[in-house]
């Protein structure tokens, strides 16, 4: 093992971005850099440190038994440096900077994108990424600062809230009814056709959300998109499944069964541990709950009896990390450089129990459970 005053943060960075995205190329993207830079840097590390970080495989990197215990404390390094970034930052107590907000393409495009306005008016220095994603968006990574989902992750180092239930039902267009009559009851739906999403291209459970109405129904069209789903039911090429919020303005389609059959998703607000109190985080999540909590459309009354289990949120576990599935908050400071020397495989950590913002600053109906994918469907009594 070398002089440990030649270790530089630079190194560190690039050997934790290779660790959370597992190859070169992930961590030259997310650090704007070339391939041979990165791998330049990790040798570099490894000759410092006088160890092995990664076992080099024809899919990837993966991180060596030592370099998983490098990684924890380089995750804490790096909270370090993000809390003294913040404090130098927001020393005058003004919110400002940028904050990634990540979720799906439907709630971002169609509901939250035409109400950022309000938090600009109140926060002009304060601005928001938001980025669209087919998959689960790891904040406890770093992947973004906030992440939207519809289900409760698992995680290290993440805090997770419920903010939100919407409801989700069946539409047509007028012209697909007048041709192929408007279904009555459940029973009619098996001679209807579906639009839904490319089955194998499902990163999420939780968008499964036509399994709970129909099994194995006759799908004539299929998109990795909601928009162009529910563009295409308003062409007439069937009935789809969506959310309320999404077709509530839309005059060219026509509720079918909302008085007897739909389903429901929670919405979560998922922040990184050492972040949730950042004043330019805090913004946008207030920002978020205030708006939710205030849309009818988002607080729909859930299902009876449902769970509200920490999911991941898909059927392929994440095996990059085997604590990615475990709940814990890590001591978001560094104890010292010697961590690094001695390579302690002592867990550093507050607790290992599941941390939940509503525990800290919500009323108590904001706990209610809501649909979770997998259950049964509940249907409404048809009205008289």
């Amino acid at each position: 093992m070398k002089d440990f005053n030649s270790l530089d943060w630079d190194d560190l960075k690039v050997f934790l971005h290779a660790a959370r995205g597992g190859s070169l190329g992930s961590a030259a993207k997310r650090m704007k850099v070339d391939q041979s830079t990165v791998s330049r840097k990790i040798a570099h590390l490894e000759s410092t440190l006088g160890i092995a970080l990664f076992e080099r495989l024809p899919s990837g990197l993966r991180v060596t038994e030592l370099g998983d215990r490098l990684l924890c404390h380089t995750e804490r390094i790096e909270s370090a440096v993000i809390a003294m970034q913040e404090d130098v930052q927001c020393g005058s107590s003004r919110t400002a900077g940028r904050v990634r907000l990540a979720t799906m393409e439907g709630i971002a495009s169609l509901y939250l994108a035409a109400r950022f306005s309000r938090l600009h008016r109140q926060h002009r220095n304060l601005t928001v990424e938001l980025l669209t994603s087919p998959q689960t968006v790891w904040v406890n990574r770093r992947e973004a600062d906030l992440f939207l989902s519809f289900f409760r992750p698992r995680g290290q180092g993440m805090v997770s809230e419920r903010i939100g239930c919407f409801e989700l039902g069946l539409y047509a267009s007028q012209d697909y009814l007048d041709q192929l009559g408007t279904p009555s009851s459940a029973a009619d739906l098996a001679r209807h056709q579906f639009i839904t999403y490319i089955d194998d291209l499902i990163q999420l459970d939780s968008i499964r959300w036509l399994d709970d109405i129909i099994k194995n129904p006759t799908v004539s069209f299929h998109s990795n998109s909601m928009i162009a789903q529910m563009n295409a039911a308003a062409g007439g090429l069937g009935l789809v499944l969506l959310p309320s919020f999404a077709a509530k303005d839309r005059d060219d389609l026509v509720p079918v069964l909302h008085d007897q059959i739909w389903t429901a998703r929670e919405v979560w607000i998922n922040v990184h541990t050492d972040l949730q109190f950042v004043p330019r985080i805090r913004a946008v999540s207030s920002f978020l709950k205030a708006t939710f909590k205030s849309d009818p459309i988002m607080q729909a009354a859930p299902p009876e009896g449902l769970s509200t289990a920490p999911s991941d949120g898909s059927r392929a576990r994440d095996e990059r990390r085997p604590e990615a599935v475990i709940s814990e908050l890590t001591e978001p400071c560094v104890d010292s450089a010697l961590a690094l020397i001695s390579m302690s495989t002592t867990a550093r950590a507050s607790g290992t129990a599941s941390h939940d913002l509503a525990s800290l600053s919500m009323d108590p109906d904001a706990t209610l459970p809501c649909r979770t994918p997998g259950s049964p469907v509940r249907r409404r009594p048809r009205s008289s």
